[in-house]
Parts: structure tokens; sequence; C-alpha cells
């Protein structure tokens, strides 16, 4: 069961596609977060998601909110998929244990190993404030994002 809106958003530790350590609970009190889960690195879905979000990347990062993509792939793997794509934005690995932090979201798909297509929209006290859950091969619309972010 994925986390819902007015819950608690779960705490987390994870190394980005650099090789750096990032905490949600740092951005609490600074900024709102978009956190968003996706299956796999170099697919074609999440290369088109991640790529809007790139293109657009001014409404979802800046003094007022901060991006996070979590995958299932390793921090070597996010790190090339960053540079092919030229994303600006931290690519979270949920690598090992594999899956806890989507586990904790509850968007992991224990039969595929993956995560599925998780969106949680955070606010600066830590509180689900929005989210949409989509299936592995639904991409997700990114105005929807828009106008949660907007009524924060």
């Amino acid at each position: 069961m994925a986390i819902e809106v007015g819950d608690k958003a779960p705490d987390f530790v994870l190394k980005d596609n650099h090789g750096a350590t990032v905490r949600l609970s740092d951005f609490r009190g600074e900024k709102a977060v978009v956190l968003l889960f996706y299956p796999f690195a170099f697919t074609g879905v999440c290369t088109g998601e991640l790529c809007e979000l790139r293109d657009q990347l001014p409404r979802f990062q800046n003094d007022e909110v901060q991006l996070l993509a979590v995958s299932n792939d390793s921090v070597p793997t996010l790190r090339v998929f960053g540079e092919q794509e030229q994303l600006e934005y931290p690519l979270l690995s949920d690598f090992w244990p594999h899956g806890e932090t989507s586990r904790a979201y509850g968007v992991f798909d224990e039969e595929k190993g993956c995560a599925v297509r998780g969106t949680f929209i955070i606010d600066k006290e830590g509180v689900v404030r929005w989210t949409v859950v989509n299936g592995l091969p639904d991409a997700r619309d990114l105005n929807e994002y828009i106008k949660a972010l907007d009524s924060l």
C-alpha cells in the first residue's frame, strides 16, 4: 500500500549518481520535495519522463522545490544514465538494500524487482501533500505535478 496524502514521508538515506549521500530530512524546513520513483534507467518510458522533467527543470527544482528521482539501479548505472541524458538533478540509487526505500513508500513491485511509477510531493514539514502511482508502462502527466506544487 502506497503512502497517502497526509502521511509523514518516511525518511531515507540514499546515494546519488555522483556518490553523494542524500537524506530526505535534509530538505525539511527548507524545500518541498518532488519524490519520483521509476523502474529502471535506460528504458523508454523512464527516459522520456526524466527528460521531460529535465526540459522543465526550473518548475521542479528551484529555491522552493527539490526534485529527487529514485530507481533500483546502481550508482554507476545512474551516473552514466544522468550524463548521457544530461540530467541535472539527483538520481538516487535504491539498489541496496534492494528496494528498501521503494518498499517504505509502498511502490516496490516484488514480482518485477523494481519500483513502479510513484510520485510524492512532500511539503517543507515532511508531510505528503499529493501522490500518484502508475503502473510500469504508464507515463505520468507532469502538468498534474505542476498543479500540485502550485497548491502548496
